[in-house]
């Protein structure tokens, strides 16, 4: 199986100590999860998403904005992680200082067993307050929508990065560190066309890692990086996972 792949990927993959892999919506489209960019379906296909993910929309019509996500939490519950994200996992497992950066919300990684998790754009399956910002699980059984805080009785919103705001500060420093010192840097599923992410292979061939990219597309990346292999992630991910540790489980 290693004949699908160059000797020097193999070889340089089962070798690395640090690894720092990007993905973005391709490989959740893979468990059919809906890009952003795909559009909305049934009553939702009169809007533009970028109309409902932003703060002002929410503080308009925090309910419509509501049901929409619950709307993407329920799509993304019937769906599972696939095998990009589990060959991820079995990558994880092998590599001593392995980070995941996901511009997704999903939270498919996690449920994958993926550890070492920056979530760029936050979690979807999480909440926070409007206006103290603290995180926190959804509460079954709440049936406002959107529920309350418990501390200050203002809205909780999705935990994600609306239009408008920046990432956090501790989250796009966690990922600048693990990309500009990485060995190997993979970019998986995304079109490396959404800053600051789109940053970020650049840093790691800026501190000599090597690049490579998996999509089913030519992207922005696909001439710069080392190596650019076309096709889903899944398939591709299992098949060098297991040239490269035969043994991986």
């Amino acid at each position: 199986m290693s004949a699908d792949f160059p000797q020097e990927l193999v070889h340089a993959l089962r070798a690395a100590r640090l690894v720092t892999v990007l993905t973005g919506a391709g490989i959740s489209a893979e468990s059919g999860v809906p890009t952003f960019r795909d559009p909305q379906s049934g009553l939702w296909s009169r809007f533009r998403p970028e109309d409902l993910a932003n703060e002002a929309a929410f503080r308009r019509d925090p309910k419509l904005v509501w049901d929409w996500y619950e709307w993407r939490r329920r799509t993304i519950a019937a769906a599972g992680p696939n095998a990009g994200h589990l060959a991820l996992v079995r990558m994880e497992r092998k590599i001593p200082d392995f980070t995941l950066i996901t511009q997704n919300v999903d939270g498919l990684h996690a449920r994958a067993g993926s550890k070492n998790i920056v979530e760029l754009h936050g979690s979807i399956m999480r909440n926070k307050c409007l206006e103290e910002g603290v995180v926190m699980s959804p509460v079954d059984g709440d049936e406002e929508r959107p529920p309350l805080c418990a501390s200050c009785g203002a809205p909780l919103r999705p935990d994600v990065v609306w239009f408008g705001e920046a990432l956090p500060e501790r989250v796009m420093t966690a990922a600048v560190d693990a990309s500009s010192n990485c060995e190997l840097f993979f970019s998986i599923g995304t079109s490396s066309v959404v800053n600051p992410a789109a940053q970020l292979p650049e840093l790691a061939m800026h501190g000599g890692a090597q690049v490579i990219e998996i999509n089913p597309e030519p992207t922005r990346l696909s001439g710069l990086a080392n190596l650019s292999l076309r096709g889903a992630a899944g398939a591709i991910l299992s098949r060098l996972v297991m040239a490269t540790w035969p043994d991986a489980s």
